[in-house]
């Protein structure tokens, strides 16, 4: 049993060990092609692990931020935690209606009659500052699973290119004269799609993450107008 083991690790381990060769001795060119993908894959998964954090965090300072909400009938004293949950977007949303709501009370700092359309106004741009907030990156995500595989292309049809240039110059079509070339370009359809697969299966994960964070904005703001309508 340890025997098959010890078999199969050194395999493994060939097997990397050839791969590395061959990147080794790649062309200058194909080099570069794996080493901007390379790039765009490290980017990307930083990018993924960033945004996910960012996304927990928020949908979590937005639930503790709405119990408080719903619980402190002074909106005075929800201004107060604001500067504690400054990571949920609804604490921002919520400032941008406090101060239209303060600027509507009138000298006699008494609510006469609010004006919803311009409160909802003001929440929503503030609104909208937040969903830009939370997809910044994430275009990057998009442009790597739209890139990386026209990259890893090129990189498959310089290698084929490489190969057909030896055949000439060897007069040979042996397996031993294209193989270098092949091998080369199957790396890099291979780290092309190792790089788009994720970044398209992730940047859909977070785009219906951040839907679900627009829909609860949208029903702050509407739960925080009716509130305000009351308060008269």
């Amino acid at each position: 049993m340890e025997s098959s083991i010890l078999l199969i690790s050194q395999a493994s381990s060939n097997q990397f060990g050839n791969y590395f060769t061959l990147i080794s001795q790649a062309s200058v060119v194909v080099k570069g092609v794996l080493l901007v993908l390379a790039l765009f894959s490290i980017i990307s998964w930083a990018i993924v692990i960033f945004k996910l954090l960012e996304y927990k965090t928020a949908k979590k300072k937005s639930g503790l931020f709405l119990e408080i909400f719903r619980k402190t009938k002074s909106f005075s004293e929800i201004l107060k935690f604001t500067s504690i949950y400054k990571e949920s977007p609804l604490s921002e949303i919520f400032k941008s209606g406090y101060k239209e709501l303060s600027m509507q009370f009138g000298p006699e700092k008494e609510i006469k009659n609010v004006n919803p359309e311009s409160l909802r106004r003001a929440m929503f741009n503030v609104s909208n500052l937040q969903i830009m907030r939370l997809e910044r990156l994430n275009g990057f995500l998009a442009t790597t699973a739209a890139v990386t595989p026209f990259i890893g292309l090129f990189g498959t049809v310089w290698g084929i290119m490489s190969s057909f240039h030896q055949i000439g110059i060897q007069m040979n079509a042996n397996l031993a004269t294209v193989a270098p070339g092949i091998a080369e370009a199957l790396i890099a359809t291979a780290l092309g799609l190792f790089a788009a697969i994720p970044a398209v299966i992730f940047y859909n994960l977070l785009l219906n993450k951040v839907k679900v964070m627009i829909v609860d904005m949208e029903n702050f703001i509407n739960e925080f107008i009716s509130v305000s309508e009351h308060m008269n």
